[in-house]
């Protein structure tokens, strides 16, 4: 049964809290897009605004670092609260020391991968992970088109975990919404992180009730 992770990106910041208790019924986890200006254009929130949220909700905070020194904010962010920390390979040289950090201070460490990155990039690393954020769009923006390709790299992903016998969760994050989930669920993912889909809705109540239905009847 897949999770759904409700991502703040295209919530309305000056109403973040409230937005986020509306949907926390139907939402397993709440995504935060973490933006430097530098690894992506945009500047978006960073370890402040994850503080601020936490007394708010009591789902699991999850940190994307779409940032080129994610090392940086990693203290900042388990001070503020974040339960988990994903971080993308092209922005390092290494993953493994930057997982152990995320671990040793008490975060659920993860892997994100542009499209350009094939899944196999990140098999050499899965043993020191948790999470594998798998993202169906170009990093930066919400509102994109769902990428076919995405679908390709969360089986291999599935499947190479699967096959070591690894206790690794597959997030896809872009361009999932009611026509994309069944694709994403049917090829292995584990949690479906959607934007636009809640927020950009008139109701982002019913959408998100909607998307976790079609989540949860998927086979």
């Amino acid at each position: 049964m897949a999770k759904l992770g409700a991502s703040i990106l295209s919530a309305d910041l000056a109403r973040l809290a409230e937005e986020v208790k509306l949907v926390g019924e139907h939402a397993d986890l709440i995504h935060i897009d973490v933006m430097d200006g530098h690894f992506v254009p945009p500047l978006t929130i960073g370890p402040v605004v994850v503080a601020a949220l936490r007394p708010h909700t009591d789902r699991p905070l999850h940190a994307h670092l779409q940032v080129e020194a994610p090392d940086g904010f990693l203290d900042e962010l388990a001070g503020a609260g974040a339960d988990a920390v994903s971080f993308h390979l092209e922005a390092v040289s290494d993953p493994a020391p930057t997982q152990r950090r995320v671990r040793g201070l008490g975060m659920r460490a993860g892997m994100a991968l542009a499209p350009r990155t094939p899944a196999e990039a990140a098999f050499a690393f899965l043993e020191d992970a948790d999470d594998v954020v798998v993202l169906a769009v170009e990093p930066g923006w919400a509102g994109q088109s769902f990428q076919p390709g995405a679908v390709a790299k969360i089986e291999a992903l599935r499947s190479e975990i699967d096959r070591r016998g690894l206790d690794v969760e597959v997030h896809v994050d872009g361009g999932v919404n009611l026509e994309t989930v069944a694709r994403c669920v049917q090829a292995g993912a584990d949690v479906l992180v959607a934007a636009t889909a809640i927020f950009g809705a008139a109701d982002p109540v019913r959408s998100a009730r909607e998307l976790k239905a079609s989540a949860e009847v998927t086979v």
